[in-house]
């Protein structure tokens, strides 16, 4: 007997990426999914991302800095601190997001603990501080730097997203996993993990790369005028 876990992260509005893993997942014969952050901005599938996911009965979310960043705009707030260069793009997801999802939204935590047959997993979007404020991103993460960052917590598993490629590292201490990021990669291919955990607590990790047409979400931030699409097309989706 084992329980098999999907590790979803960084959908970025991207609803035919999302259509692609989930279809993969239920193939897979997954017992839960755990999504850790960013479901929307960068893309602008905003509102079909989340009809999919908000109403599955086997998800459990985390919140990304990109969905507290349209919170914020919602809120009067103006943009979250770190994130004033993408304003007039938050602001435009702001404005499309369908209103009922905002509730949601907003009660979405920080961070999950969860016991899997006696192993400890943290999901988190990314690594925090102190204050629960999130880490600036590590260019180039190790095992043995992660291991330094989580000495004395009670984790067997971290699993998180945030930084777009993928990493899986396997120490001493604990496996840490990011399985990269669903919606935004130079090539059609939509990434997330299945993590399975046996019952004499062995932890193994596939990382899957589902592949699926992005011709007409491409197309569709020139249709749609999707503000710093052209910044947002090259970075994050290799578009010249």
């Amino acid at each position: 007997m084992s329980m098999k876990l999907a590790i979803i992260t960084d959908i970025h509005g991207n609803a035919p990426a999302l259509q692609a893993a989930l279809a993969d997942i239920e193939r897979e014969g997954v017992d839960h999914l755990y999504c850790l952050g960013d479901l929307i901005a960068i893309g602008p599938n905003t509102n079909e991302v989340l009809d999919m996911l908000f109403y599955r009965g086997d998800i459990a979310f985390v919140k990304g800095n990109h969905d507290e960043a349209v919170l914020s705009i919602i809120q009067g707030k103006g943009p979250l601190p770190g994130h004033e260069h993408a304003r007039s793009h938050h602001e435009w997801v702001a404005s499309q997001l369908d209103k009922s999802f905002i509730p949601k939204l907003m009660e979405l935590p920080q961070m999950l603990e969860v016991d899997v047959f006696g192993k400890n997993f943290l999901f988190v979007h990314y690594h925090l501080k102190s204050d629960g404020q999130i880490k600036r991103i590590d260019p180039d993460p190790s095992g043995e730097k992660l291991d330094t960052m989580y000495d004395g917590t009670p984790y067997d598993v971290v699993c998180f997203g945030h930084h777009h490629p993928v990493h899986h590292f396997q120490t001493n201490k604990r496996l840490y996993l990011n399985p990269g990021a669903l919606g935004c990669h130079h090539q059609p291919y939509a990434r997330y993990g299945i993590v399975e955990v046996h019952q004499n607590r062995q932890v193994t990790v596939q990382l899957k790369e589902i592949p699926y047409d992005n011709t007409d979400f491409i197309a569709s931030f020139e249709r749609l005028q999707v503000p710093q699409r052209e910044f947002i097309l090259k970075v994050f989706y290799g578009v010249e």
